[in-house]
């Protein structure tokens, strides 16, 4: 990968986005590099979570000028083809079978919300600003639009949507955008903290609640979701991994995923 460099250590991926001379802005090199990072990671057994993070002084500052100016001349079709392309990266982070933890530790505009969107777990430095810009360029955020609204919520969004204002990391963790706000020097820290949380958990479960979330949230409590959930857990407790799970506990002793 050009733009991606991937570590894995102790069952925890590390996928460094490193263009900070463009403060880590994608374009149609990066989503292709991402779509299939991630669609690789969703299957190695020797990856428990992954840390989406970045070089430099931004997180992520939307789209590439460069990719800005070639998409000004695109037709209608190549717009439909390239959005669709972003698309598919949104969708297949959102739904990787591991857990993904955003490690945000500098500014995060545009585009790059929506990355931020489509992880589990965000955690920002307290420096940090984020920006849903798009208007202020005649743009709308329409790709990112479904996981931004869920991750921070229909009310927010209203305003920041159609404000383009800039709000920093408390406010984005007042509106439940991010989970935690640190310093830059604890970052590491509190990564380490979620990142040993998923690892301890059992992989098959952690695989299986991450699906029931995206199932259930948001969804009009029915009798087929309530169905859902029944069947959700009968298989899960009749598991192998659930199974070693409760006996684990009842006999105090360590369960077999733990590495």
């Amino acid at each position: 990968m050009k733009y991606l460099q991937l570590t894995v250590q102790a069952g925890v991926a590390t996928l460094l986005l490193n263009r900070p001379e463009v403060r880590n802005a994608f374009n149609d090199d990066v989503i292709a590099e991402f779509t299939q990072a991630f669609g690789e990671l969703g299957g190695r057994e020797d990856v428990r979570c992954v840390v989406l993070a970045a070089a430099g002084q931004a997180f992520c500052a939307g789209a590439d000028l460069n990719w800005m100016r070639r998409m000004a001349d695109y037709t209608h079709a190549e717009n439909l083809a390239d959005a669709a392309q972003l698309a598919e990266m949104l969708r297949v982070i959102y739904e990787c079978p591991k857990p993904t933890i955003a490690r945000i530790q500098g500014d995060v505009y545009a585009g790059g919300v929506g990355l931020v969107a489509v992880c589990d777990v965000a955690v920002s430095v307290d420096a940090a600003n984020f920006c849903l810009s798009e208007v202020r360029l005649g743009l709308i955020p329409a790709t990112i639009s479904p996981y931004v609204i869920r991750a921070m919520g229909a009310r927010a969004a209203h305003r920041y949507f159609l404000t383009a204002e800039r709000f920093d990391a408390q406010e984005a963790q007042r509106i439940g955008f991010v989970h935690s706000v640190v310093a830059a020097d604890a970052l590491d820290a509190r990564v380490a903290e979620i990142t040993q949380a998923l690892v301890n958990a059992s992989p098959a479960a952690v695989k299986a609640c991450k699906q029931l979330l995206q199932d259930v949230a948001g969804r009009e409590i029915s009798a087929g979701l309530i169905h859902r959930t029944v069947q959700g857990i009968a298989d899960i407790r009749a598991s192998e991994e659930g199974r070693e799970g409760v006996q684990s506990f009842l006999q105090k002793r360590k369960p077999s995923w733990l590495l």
